[in-house]
């Protein structure tokens, strides 16, 4: 077989995979799709069936998924959430900037412009030709912004800071309906620890603080009840896999973790919903 029958046969892989993946977000993300078990929970497990299809999509696309770290390239902090939420819509829900190196105020590496572009400035053809997406259906995701959610209390975050939020939402005190939002972990390649006991280890494959800040935020409205997973050691005990006793090793080693706080709206709970099963 030669290099051209090789080539072609990626690309038609490539094209069938990108083609499932569509298909996938689209049928599960369906709002009303009817199911087996039609609940909340339901939902919000499909939901992130969608998401996990759309991070496979950014990971062919641009090598690898996309980081969580909590502080941008500037020292701000934009943390796993709102990365998350930009590389599946992009920060003005138009889809994910080629150029962007997740800066919470929507600048590439040399300060340009990437989003929130008006549609009569010169560049904003271009910018749009530059653009992947959105991963997500945009009718269905449900995006809001931090200020939003949690009102004047939001730390050291820019208000206009979006996350993707999950399935049970409520009426909060800022007036807007809205769910929690999804935390986003991604696994550290160089990692080969998951040490409970060192939450700072830097060899551990997950790091906490990746959403500790807006762990930290506390309950909408309640700011002083704190998320049983602002503690790092209930992060590791949560992700760890009980199936393997020699040693803590993560679920999702090589990959990401995903955390919906589930109808309690407190993270680091029971009805916590996550991108795998809780053993």
């Amino acid at each position: 077989m030669n290099q051209e029958d090789k080539t072609r046969i990626s690309g038609g892989m490539w094209l069938i995979l990108v083609l499932l993946c569509i298909l996938v977000i689209v049928l599960l993300w369906r709002p009303g799709l009817p199911t087996r078990h039609d609940s909340i929970r339901d939902r919000q497990r499909t939901r992130l069936l969608a998401i996990d299809a759309a991070l496979e999509l950014f990971k062919h696309e641009f090598d690898g998924y996309p980081p969580s770290d909590a502080n941008d390239p500037t020292g701000a902090p934009y943390g796993g959430a709102m990365r998350l939420c930009e590389a599946m819509l992009g920060q003005d829900m138009l889809g994910f900037h080629t150029d962007s190196v997740f800066r919470g105020d929507g600048r590439g590496a040399s300060g340009e412009r990437l989003y929130s572009l008006s549609p009569g400035e010169p560049a904003y053809q271009d910018n749009l030709k530059a653009r992947k997406g959105p991963l997500l259906p945009l009718d269905t995701a449900d995006v809001c912004r931090v200020a939003q959610i949690y009102g004047a209390h939001i730390g050291t975050f820019s208000p206009d800071s979006r996350v993707l939020c999950d399935t049970f939402a409520k009426k909060l005190a800022t007036g807007v309906k809205a769910g929690m939002p999804i935390l986003y972990y991604r696994a550290d390649p160089n990692g080969t620890l998951h040490d409970a006991n060192d939450p700072d280890n830097p060899a551990n494959i997950y790091d906490y603080r990746d959403n500790q800040v807006l762990l930290e935020l506390g309950v909408p409205g309640e700011p002083n009840t704190r998320h049983p997973l602002a503690d790092p050691k209930v992060f590791y005990e949560v992700t760890r896999s009980m199936k393997i006793t020699a040693k803590p090793v993560p679920r999702h080693p090589d990959t990401y973790i995903l955390i919906s706080a589930g109808k309690d709206g407190l993270y680091g709970t029971k009805d916590d919903i996550m991108n795998f099963r809780r053993e």
